[in-house]
């Protein structure tokens, strides 16, 4: 659960990224009112923990995954 959470808030990052590189427009700060407000603030502070969690999964033995999965389905 942590990692689906953790990977939907990189995908918001990577894509408010994409649109910052490509349009200059940040769309987190225009919905929130600006990069300073506490609710911009926060939302870019979950997006970083959510990054560095998924730095995790790289690192994660894959066949352990793969053999959970198999037992869930």
């Amino acid at each position: 659960m942590i990692d689906k959470i953790a990977l939907i808030l990189t995908i918001i990052g990577g894509l408010n990224w994409g649109l910052i590189g490509i349009f200059q427009f940040d769309l987190v700060a225009w919905i929130f009112g600006g990069q300073s407000a506490i609710l911009s603030r926060v939302i870019y502070t979950l997006v970083a923990l959510g990054a560095i969690w998924c730095i995790s999964l790289l690192f994660s033995d894959m066949r352990t995954a793969v053999g959970e999965k198999d037992k869930n389905e």
